[in-house]
């Protein structure tokens, strides 16, 4: 009951005030501690220290309140800010409708989606990074926590999303051995996800070329949901430079945007039902 509450608050209302939303929390502690990093191991020891402070009480709190008649309902309130789905619709969207107006409009809306740089992307490039970013976050924004949940409660969706937030903070690699932890803590987690997310996505006749897609990007994890939505849409995806994914397909249109969004959101919500309902039954 607690992830379907969870999941209808972030359809219904979206995020809440930033003042209240532990992602923010998590990001100021980082920002914090980034300032005393100075090689891999204080690295590694502000990532355990954060990693603690905001992972354990949300252990503490699933063991206190599940037993509860109402427990699950404050579950489900604290379980809401650990994932997104509306908003990742939204931004991806604003970037698309952005593009229909004013493509220097359109490059600085993906900027704050994006960490690639965007002043001189073309249309083309543009729509490919914003269905970039939507295939990755489908697994690390909403998939991912999601599933960290349904297998340890509040406390392993708190410890996801601040790994996460922690290798979207530090985890470049011109950080070197300061963001190295970070950034290999993050790839850990989402072994499971990125894949999982990739074959959700990917027709089944295409697991093949799934796998040797997304080897194609540096991350060890991020290629196997782009590759798959690249692959279901039957467009490219690309970075400059770096991959291209299913390369002899064009580039995709408005109408993929359109159709990508609907399937984000019909697996993401999807999922989160299915979760529900194996929790609830098991």
């Amino acid at each position: 009951m607690s992830l379907l509450l969870a999941l209808l608050l972030d359809a219904l209302l979206g995020e809440p005030p930033s003042r209240l939303h532990p992602v923010v929390w998590m990001g100021r502690y980082l920002g914090w501690a980034w300032g005393r990093v100075r090689g891999f191991g204080s690295g590694a020891f502000y990532w355990a220290l954060g990693a603690l402070l905001f992972a354990l009480p949300a252990f503490l709190l699933d063991l206190l309140l599940r037993p509860w008649a109402w427990g699950w309902f404050l579950l489900g309130l604290l379980l809401k800010p650990l994932f997104s789905l509306r908003m990742l619709l939204a931004e991806v969207l604003a970037v698309e409708e952005a593009l229909e107006k004013n493509l220097g409009a359109a490059r600085a809306r993906l900027s704050q989606i994006v960490s690639r740089r965007t002043e001189d992307l073309s249309v083309e490039e543009v729509r490919e990074a914003a269905l970039e970013s939507l295939a990755e976050n489908l697994s690390d924004s909403l998939l991912a926590p999601l599933l960290y949940y349904a297998l340890f409660g509040l406390g392993g969706a708190a410890l996801y999303r601040y790994a996460n937030t922690a290798d979207a903070m530090w985890g470049y690699p011109e950080h070197g051995a300061k963001g190295a932890f970070a950034a290999r803590a993050d790839d850990l987690l989402n072994l499971l996800p990125a894949r999982l997310t990739g074959l959700l996505l990917c027709p089944p006749r295409l697991w093949g070329r799934l796998f040797r897609e997304a080897r194609k990007t540096p991350s060890p994890n991020a290629g196997f949901p782009m590759a798959a939505l690249a692959l279901r849409l039957g467009v490219r995806l690309r970075k400059r430079g770096v991959y291209a994914l299913n390369p002899e397909a064009p580039s995709p249109g408005s109408t993929h945007v359109g159709k990508a969004l609907w399937l984000a959101g019909g697996l993401g919500y999807g999922v989160g039902l299915f979760l529900a309902l194996a929790g609830a039954l098991g």
